[in-house]
């Protein structure tokens, strides 16, 4: 009977046991260095029980603040951790010294290519200190799709609200860590990363014209904001136009920042870029329609629309390339980048297929533009090297010729053009854009 009782203990304590979450040598600081390129960057997580005997912890990457970890996984031998910062997934050390794995920057979207990343065991003598984010925000992160979060950032204020859009760079709300705070005297400021950029999420799916402003809207609607500025920075101008066109009573106005290019108006003369997306668009539609949908009316509108909008389109270009001098054919093709390999997923290349036409965009807008923009450091002081720079730049990317058509098309829009500022013209300009901006919302009713 003792040797049938010690058994049973055995065999609880064996089941127990196996039950029990891993041992603790998963909870601590661990770190690494993210490589992609050129670029590198630190990445710490600390993992920590609760008292509850959960797992919970954070992640950062360089500068950023501290990202809750939503989900932990923990086995024996394996560690799975999902943020909106992205997810690791890595197997541990017999000895609960590293982890090495897979870094996915967004979820569940990974980086193109994914990177693996091998993780330390830090002690409390060399766990790095990272840099803190210094700009006075606060950041959260807002649900606006099935599986997409943006990050959010607050940097307070009194007054009107007043949403910052960033360009297509970097795509974050960081990008105006430095100018925001310029605002908050007079305004109540935010900043959205769109999705697929920065810390929010990368889903498969929602990079078109459209998706990305109803994403917007569905921060608007989850701070509720009532009639807000929107302010968006070169690339941004794409949400600016989609919101402003098809809810113009959501805003109270529109700040384009170097962001009236093609994606956000649609010229008369048109737009070859969009044209042809517009048109691979629909070309794919076709081949995939099943047989309940109107074959007949989607190739009319191939026939009497896209197909001539292209060629219109393609025309004008013609135009204007046979007007250019060849030596600055020239020295424009020398300055293109071959493009991304088409094998690999890219956001980019989703977000330049969903642009989409916007005509008419009814709100008051402020447009600022710089035309021509800023002259290379190369040209020194030369007059002559200046008109060069200048009638380069406006072969290139037609910002004069581009400000001329965005005042022209929208009525409701106010065009301010600062003759060699920057792209980012908030930085360079600063002074300008406050003032622009103050006399703009200062003029809106309320």
């Amino acid at each position: 009977m003792r040797k049938l009782f010690a058994l049973l203990v055995s065999l609880v304590s064996l089941v127990a046991g196996a039950t029990q979450p891993p041992a603790p040598k998963a909870a601590g600081t661990w770190q690494g260095t993210v490589t992609r390129g050129t670029q590198t960057a630190r990445f710490v997580v600390h993992i920590t029980r609760t008292s509850a005997g959960d797992w919970a912890g954070n992640m950062f990457l360089e500068s950023t603040n501290a990202i809750p970890i939503t989900s932990v996984t923990l086995d024996e031998s394996t560690i799975d951790l999902i943020s909106n910062l992205g997810r690791y997934y890595g197997h541990l050390s017999a000895d609960g010294t590293s982890i090495r794995g897979l870094w996915l920057r967004g979820n569940p979207r990974p980086l193109e290519p994914p990177i693996t990343l091998e993780l330390k065991h830090a002690t409390p003598q060399t766990t790095w200190s990272l840099p803190s984010d210094s700009s006075p925000h606060t950041t959260r992160y807002i649900t606006v799709d099935r599986d997409a979060n943006l990050e959010v950032l607050d940097w307070g204020g009194s007054g009107r609200p007043v949403v910052l859009i960033p360009g297509f760079g970097d795509g974050s709300a960081h990008d105006f860590d430095q100018f925001a705070p310029k605002l908050t005297a007079n305004y109540h400021v935010y900043g959205i990363t769109r999705r697929g950029f920065g810390l929010s999420s990368a889903p498969y799916t929602g990079y078109s014209a459209d998706r990305l402003g109803d994403d917007v809207r569905a921060v608007l609607d989850a701070l509720h904001l009532d009639r807000p500025i929107l302010v968006g920075a070169s690339f941004g101008g794409e949400e600016l136009s989609s919101v402003g066109s098809r809810f113009p009573q959501r805003v109270a106005g529109l700040v384009y920042l170097e962001a009236g290019y093609g994606y956000a108006y649609y010229p008369p003369s048109g737009s070859y870029q969009i044209d042809a997306a517009e048109l691979q668009n629909k070309i794919e539609r076709l081949q995939f329609l099943d047989k309940t949908s109107n074959e007949s009316e989607e190739i009319e509108h191939l026939l009497k629309v896209e197909l001539p909008s292209l060629t219109q389109s393609l025309q004008a270009r013609q135009g204007r390339l046979q007007a250019t001098p060849a030596d600055l054919l020239a020295a424009i093709a020398s300055e293109r980048e071959p493009p991304p390999p088409p094998q690999l997923p890219s956001v980019q290349r989703d977000v330049l297929a969903g642009r989409q036409r916007f005509t008419s965009i009814p709100v008051p807008i402020l447009a600022i533009f710089a035309a021509p923009h800023e002259y290379p450091r190369s040209t020194g002081s030369d007059p002559a090297s200046h008109a060069a720079a200048d009638a380069l730049d406006e072969a290139r990317t037609g910002p004069i010729r581009t400000a001329n058509a965005f005042e022209k098309g929208l009525p409701t829009a106010h065009v301010v053009r600062l003759p060699h500022a920057s792209h980012n013209v908030y930085n360079s300009n600063e002074a300008d854009v406050l003032r622009e901006m103050s006399a703009f919302i200062g003029g809106l009713p309320r």
